[in-house]
């Protein structure tokens, strides 16, 4: 079955599908005061206050002040629009600038995670958009680029680092993005308990994946 929060299979993410230009005259009439990033910004605005399952494009465009046929100037679906404000909200998060270079990958790690968890947190409906389309934006992708390149860092081969990559990925979908419901003390544990194991890895001191 598919739901607001599960597209199927069928529909091609937003980020690659490809929208033809309007011709000039169709632009002329699309709505005055209105554009693609005043649209997503309400959506995150009204996800943040009414949750997924009561967002409709209906709610959205009485916000906005606008019919709602007036919102498919700028977006061709729904499903399109969460994609985009999933993407938008991801961007919230700071990432390690390069500063930080120098600090110890596993500090970096642990804010990069706790900075997730204080995302999804503010904004519960992230975790199941997460878990429904495909995470390929921009911010999304910056954050996987962070990530990976934190792991760049343990000193682990390739396979080491894939399966490090997983597993921090699938920790941040589960533990992490159910936050309301996992105490801190909890997450913080799990993390520093995978942290570790990463650590011992590429350490050498642990079995299965050697560091090089």
């Amino acid at each position: 079955m598919v739901t607001e929060a599960d597209p199927g299979a069928a529909r091609t993410s937003v980020w690659l599908a490809v929208r033809p230009a309007s011709p000039a005259r169709r632009r002329t009439e699309a709505p005055s005061g209105l554009d693609r990033d005043r649209i997503i910004a309400a959506a995150v605005r009204l996800l943040d206050a009414e949750g997924l399952t009561r967002f409709s494009m209906r709610r959205l465009a009485s916000a906005l002040g606008v019919t709602a046929i007036s919102l498919y100037w700028y977006v061709d679906t729904k499903h399109d629009l969460l994609e985009l404000a999933l993407d938008s909200a991801l961007g919230r998060q700071r990432l390690p600038a390069e500063p930080a270079a120098d600090a110890p990958w596993p500090v970096l790690l642990k804010a990069l995670a706790c900075g997730y968890r204080r995302l999804v947190g503010e904004h519960p409906w992230v975790a199941p958009l997460s878990l429904a389309y495909p995470n390929i934006g921009p911010h999304a992708r910056a954050f996987d680029a962070a990530l990976q390149g934190l792991l760049d860092r343990t000193g682990l081969g390739d396979a080491g680092r894939t399966g490090a990559h997983l597993a921090v990925s699938r920790f941040l979908n589960g533990c992490g993005g159910t936050a309301r419901q996992v105490p801190e003390a909890d997450f913080g544990l799990a993390l520093d308990v995978l942290i570790a194991g990463i650590q011992a890895q590429a350490d050498g001191r642990a079995p299965g994946i050697t560091p090089r």
